[in-house]
């Protein structure tokens, strides 16, 4: 009798204990990331099928290597900390050696290459300065918003919806922006030739390095390193955590791909305008009307099934590869958090907000116009950089008052 009860307390412990849905997650991840392709391969191109798995890679990375931009950017801002700064430059100077014979090429298997290189104006300092607050307050950028979705982060979700939203209403009066002071597009390859805009690249990005290795030497007396822990052996391939560097040379590696097979470098947020749209459409509004849908390029993508745009299969899949890193890494085997902060969710929806307002204005986001707009050797990407960087020193400042612990 005693050693039946005892079964009967297991059993029902067992049954009350909280399930790990890990098993489903990863099967569930697999399932859309090879239907997804599949699909893409057979209704699309294989090109676009092949550009769903490098988004998919791209999560995969961002998650087991946790490369932020938000955090890297705040870390140094309050603690000196540099080393996810000094990972982006090592990403920026390894990705534009090898977009460099591409762009100078300017085709590959049959198609033409073209960097993201864009005019430098009032709306992009300001789009990007928007930005840099909003990233800061939505705790992610573009892509950190993406694949902390993927990665279990509730509050993602709400940044996402702002972003959305934000690029839909920049989308409304774009053509205000764009009659704004500004310069034509600057490109470092074509006013000091191949080898002279190179060179001025690395020499910027040491510059870079540099500045942040000193100040973090001041403050601490040495250079910090965010401490691995390699319990999973050879298994950490695939479980995490990878270090930023080896995040940095496969962002690199994913970006010049994307650049190979798209004809143009990696983006992120001209989905969010283009989702918005959509959405929009379905109460009977007409965002053909608004400035930024007079392009004919983008007039097609608005007609077009969502799964012909390329960014779209991208962001998606970027989520579910950030979703199969964190299953595999165990992130799911503890319940997802929903409840948070009312202020954290406020403040999440108004960086959201902000981004997306911010990146239509600036031509791309952290990714389009920083990290693209960088390794595409344009001046656009650095200005972007700058106004960005000063908009985060503000956004560091409000986010304890939207519940953040810095």
């Amino acid at each position: 009798m005693e050693m039946t009860a005892q079964r009967d307390v297991r059993a029902k412990q067992a049954a009350n204990a909280p399930k790990n849905p890990t098993a489903w997650i990863i099967a569930v991840s697999c399932f859309v990331l090879i239907g997804g392709a599949l699909f893409l391969y057979s209704r699309v191109s294989w090109q676009q099928a092949l550009l769903y798995v490098l988004g998919a890679f791209g999560g995969f990375v961002l998650y087991q290597a946790h490369f932020g931009f938000t955090s890297a950017w705040r870390k140094f801002i309050l603690y000196r900390q540099g080393e996810g700064i000094r990972a982006q430059m090592v990403m920026m100077a390894v990705a534009s050696a090898l977009f460099l014979p591409l762009l100078i090429k300017g085709s590959i298997f049959g198609h033409s290459v073209a960097g993201n290189v864009h005019e430098v104006g009032i709306a992009v300092m300001i789009g990007a300065f928007i930005f840099g607050i909003g990233m800061q307050l939505g705790d992610g950028c573009a892509s950190g918003t993406l694949y902390h979705i993927g990665g279990g982060d509730t509050n993602g979700v709400v940044t996402l919806i702002g972003f959305i939203a934000g690029s839909v209403i920049a989308t409304t009066h774009f053509d205000v922006w764009m009659r704004m002071p500004h310069v034509d597009p600057i490109s470092l390859i074509a006013s000091f030739g191949a080898w002279g805009g190179f060179l001025l690249q690395l020499v910027l990005l040491a510059v870079v390095y540099y500045v942040v290795t000193v100040m973090e030497k001041r403050r601490h007396g040495k250079l910090l390193t965010t401490p691995l822990e390699h319990r999973h052996g050879w298994k950490t391939i695939y479980k995490g955590p990878w270090s930023l560097l080896v995040g940095a040379l496969l962002l690199a590696l994913m970006n010049v791909l994307v650049l190979m097979f798209k004809g143009s470098p990696w983006g992120i947020t001209s989905a969010f305008a283009l989702w918005g749209a959509k959405f929009v459409q379905l109460f009977g509004v007409d965002p053909t009307a608004w400035a930024y849908w007079q392009d004919e390029a983008k007039r097609q993508a608005l007609a077009n099934p969502l799964y012909y745009d390329t960014t779209t299969v991208m962001d998606i899949s970027l989520m579910f590869g950030a979703l199969l890193a964190a299953a595999l890494a165990g992130r799911y085997a503890k319940p997802v958090q929903w409840k948070r902060p009312t202020r954290m969710t406020i403040g999440a929806l108004i960086g959201g907000l902000m981004m997306g307002y911010g990146a239509r204005l600036a031509f791309g986001c952290n990714i389009g116009a920083y990290f693209s707009g960088i390794a595409s050797f344009s001046v656009h990407g650095w200005i972007w950089f700058v106004f960005a960087f000063l908009g985060s020193l503000i956004g560091v400042k409000l986010r304890p008052y939207c519940a953040y612990k810095n």
